[in-house]
């Protein structure tokens, strides 16, 4: 395999891990492997090991390597030489090796976001290009800064508007391409809590899709809602509406969606932004423009959609382009 042509993308969350093989002109995916051993599992299973200090880059680099090789059986290849982007959680306290935050603001092309380079080994014989996370004075994000960078944001005056649903939802304000603002919202992680862990869990259930029923017809009356009454004396009501069957447990589930979202939503009902790039997840992207259309939000300003693994390509190609001399002269 040319390692001038293609890239491996690690995307190293929390709970996930995901090796692509990609090809750089198309950014076409040509292999892919993923699993469960996120970087927290990992750094348990490295506490257990007992190992020095030193040795930990290379225990998780033995991880990779583990998926590199069911990599090179696909391909029918050897990826010697091969660069490897990693962004996400690896970079963290949790990672492989920390590195330092990178300040707001940063460039939207990727160019001046913290990276780690390290070299080639006899183990490892692939150069890395480990992608730090960003900060601002009271709030932090790592691995949705590659994938602002690849929305591939235009220079505009206006201030626009990165938005990233998941267990965080990060909310990143852009500008002179330059991003320049950062919010976080624990919306997925407190439905998660709520609606598995709470009394409310009793009253919902998981597994329908927005455009089932009257699914749809929910989550946009806790979207409403969310906007009119407090979100603690809202969220008992899912809970009244299953007891006096106003709703079933399905549509429960949206109408606790609706709520949350549409809380962390509220104050771009003030602050309309020029532009939303809404980008993850297909499932999560699809409620969060149907919430930005029942507040009436998409009708003041366009919103585009953009898929995780689209951006997160995106952003990695444009940050190793950054670096590709580094990464071919690591003492320079």
């Amino acid at each position: 395999m040319d390692p001038t042509t293609t890239f491996l993308s690690c995307d190293w969350g929390t709970s996930s891990f995901r090796l692509r093989l990609v090809e750089r002109e198309t950014l076409k995916v040509l292999a892919e492997e993923s699993s469960k051993e996120g970087n927290a599992a990992t750094a348990e299973l490295w506490k257990q090991a007992g190992q020095p200090a030193e040795q930990r880059v290379a225990f998780y680099l033995a991880i990779v390597q583990t998926h590199l090789k069911k990599l090179e059986e696909a391909v029918k290849t050897s990826l010697d030489g091969v660069p490897v982007v990693i962004s996400g959680m690896a970079s963290s306290t949790v990672g492989m090796l920390e590195v330092p935050y990178k300040p707001l603001p940063f460039a939207t092309d990727g160019a001046d976001l913290a990276v780690k380079i390290l070299e080639a080994t006899p183990d490892f014989k692939h150069a890395v290009l480990l992608i730090s996370g960003v900060k601002s004075a009271d709030d932090v994000m790592r691995g949705e800064e590659v994938q602002l960078v690849g929305c591939q944001f235009e220079h505009s005056a206006e201030l626009q508007l990165f938005l990233h649903p998941g267990t965080h939802a990060k909310h990143v304000l852009v500008q002179q391409g330059q991003a320049v603002a950062l919010k976080t919202y624990m919306t997925g992680e407190f439905f998660s809590l709520l609606s598995a862990k709470s009394i409310l869990a009793a009253s919902v259930e998981e597994g329908g899709k927005l455009a089932d029923g009257d699914n749809r017809r929910w989550f946009e009356q806790g979207v409403r809602d969310s906007q009119t009454a407090n979100l603690l004396h809202n969220a008992f009501l899912v809970r009244t509406n299953d007891l006096f069957h106003k709703a079933s447990k399905a549509e429960n589930y949206f109408y606790l969606s609706g709520l949350l979202i549409g809380s962390e939503c509220k104050e771009l009902q003030a602050n309309i932004p020029a532009g939303i790039t809404l980008a993850g997840e297909p499932v999560l992207v699809e409620l969060y423009r149907a919430a930005l259309q029942a507040l009436g939000i998409a009708d003041r300003c366009p919103v585009r959609t953009k898929t995780a693994e689209e951006v997160t390509l995106n952003g990695q190609f444009a940050v190793l382009q950054h670096h590709l001399h580094l990464l071919a002269h690591p003492e320079k």
